[in-house]
């Protein structure tokens, strides 16, 4: 079974890519939604959260102060590296767990929107980026979130640049209505179950 890494920048619509393999039967790993799910029931991680951004960093009820952390890791990058430094390896072991539920398709997609700063493409066999023009990924994410045009840029520019994922994917798919997605995406799924007759 191929582990296929998917990612691409904030507002590139990696997700809504996603959902289309899910559609052709391809089980999706979203890793951020992963990432939110173990910093609630990962003790190891809880643990380490505390320690390092407080114990405020959890409410009484057990669920994450999501508010809190979000004000200390955006604005730090520091903040930010150690806030990946402990949430990462969680969900490499959430990836490696989950992998084994599925013994009869033919690849899995790995869904993360730092697939390369985290180094988590170390651990699929190939890679996709999906790409879409910084302005139009602006406007997408403030409709999407509400989230101010400062906002988005600032949360862009602590990812890798495009043409540096670009450079380190094995594909790419457009998103941004230049050319249709789906024949794109069908494109990929041949090959990637092609790959595996040969």
């Amino acid at each position: 079974m191929l582990k296929i890494g998917i990612t691409g920048n904030i507002g590139s619509g990696k997700t809504t890519i996603s959902k289309i393999f899910e559609v052709l039967g391809i089980p999706v790993f979203y890793a951020d939604d992963e990432a939110k799910k173990v910093m609630v029931n990962d003790e190891i991680l809880i643990g380490a959260i505390k320690q390092t951004f407080g114990q405020e960093s959890y409410f009484e009820d057990g669920s994450l102060n999501r508010k809190r952390i979000s004000n200390i890791v955006f604005k730090s990058e520091t903040e930010l590296a150690k806030l990946n430094a402990i949430v990462h390896p969680a969900v490499f072991r959430a990836f490696d767990n989950w992998v084994p539920k599925f013994k009869n398709v033919p690849y899995v997609l790995k869904e993360a929107a730092l697939l390369f700063e985290s180094d988590s493409y170390k651990m699929c066999d190939k890679t996709i980026m999906v790409t879409a023009p910084l302005e139009m990924r602006i406007q997408r994410v403030m409709q999407r979130d509400g989230l101010s045009e400062a906002e988005v840029r600032s949360r862009d520019a602590k990812q890798f640049t495009e043409e540096k994922k670009l450079e380190l994917a094995d594909y790419a798919i457009k998103n941004d209505n230049s050319e249709l997605v789906i024949p794109q995406v069908l494109a990929l799924h041949e090959l990637f179950i092609g790959s595996l007759v040969q």
